[in-house]
């Protein structure tokens, strides 16, 4: 079966066990005209693996709007695309982004075919709230840039997450315990799917202690996810304030107080007892 003509395939592929490929992820790889790679050397092998022989075109940080315009051209032409990174699901802290606005801007259709991401893959084993999160991806090489940044981020109350290196996480987690403070809950996430695979959890504290101590959790590829920070009394009774102020001209008092409760976490109390300053 031929692909459709003149569609970007975003294609996910996997971030370490090549097990979790998915059947339409391969499939769709068979039928193209031409992939894209972050790294045509890292994704060869990929497709060698599934007997899959097909163009390579690079598309990567430092080419990628000229890369763009050229496999546009292609399309045009009746070309189905391919985009794929080295690992997991692209534009995730990866290149493509400008190859896909390119093409939705030139009318062509754009389809995810999705699959591994090292992101989500930690966030479901971390034990950490799921519900809301910020994804920071890469720091700045710099310890400054990287701790300015990390301050930014410590009254955060979603779950933050980021990617690391191995050459940077010991320093990372020392900026960490500067910024979130020693006993803030961290997970470590390391070489996820991979043979090495571990998981680490703890205080900031402890989890630099043990990284630090065990030269082996300083290899490899890194997810590292933070723990929101605590929402104050104070901080929930404003929010409930001003839930109430909205609700309480819709509603009786006492109906917009108990919902305001309810989503702001604040006491229903304070909040109904307060009608006159709310």
């Amino acid at each position: 079966m031929k692909s459709e003509k003149g569609v970007l395939h975003v294609v996910a592929t996997p971030i370490g066990n090549l097990g979790d490929i998915s059947e339409r992820a391969i499939e769709t790889l068979r039928r193209v005209d031409l992939i894209c790679a972050e790294d045509t050397r890292h994704t060869r092998p990929l497709l060698s693996h599934f007997g899959i022989d097909k163009p390579l075109f690079a598309l990567h940080d430092h080419n990628e709007d000229a890369a763009a315009e050229q496999i546009i051209e292609r399309m045009q032409q009746g070309a189905s695309v391919a985009l794929v990174s080295d690992a997991g699901t692209p534009l995730v802290s990866d290149p493509g982004f400008r190859l896909v606005r390119a093409a939705r801007e030139a009318g062509f259709k754009v389809s995810p075919v999705p699959g591994a991401s090292a992101l989500v893959a930690a966030l479901s084993v971390a034990g950490l709230p799921s519900d809301k999160f910020v994804f920071e991806g890469f720091l700045s090489s710099k310890s400054s840039a990287r701790r300015a940044r990390m301050q930014t981020l410590a009254s955060e109350n979603r779950t933050v997450i980021f990617y690391e290196s191995s050459h940077r996480i010991v320093e990372h987690l020392q900026d960490a315990l500067e910024t979130f403070g020693a006993q803030r809950h961290i997970v470590i996430a390391r070489e996820l799917t991979k043979l090495f695979e571990t998981v680490l959890d703890g205080s900031i504290e402890a989890v630099l202690a043990r990284v630090n101590a065990d030269h082996n959790q300083q290899k490899g590829e890194f997810v590292v996810l933070v723990s929101g920070a605590p929402e104050s009394e104070d901080a929930k009774l404003i929010e409930g304030q001003r839930i109430y102020k909205v609700l309480s001209e819709h509603l009786k008092p006492s109906v917009a107080a108990k919902i305001a409760a309810e989503l702001s976490g604040a006491s229903r109390k304070a909040l109904y007892g307060g009608d006159a300053q709310a």
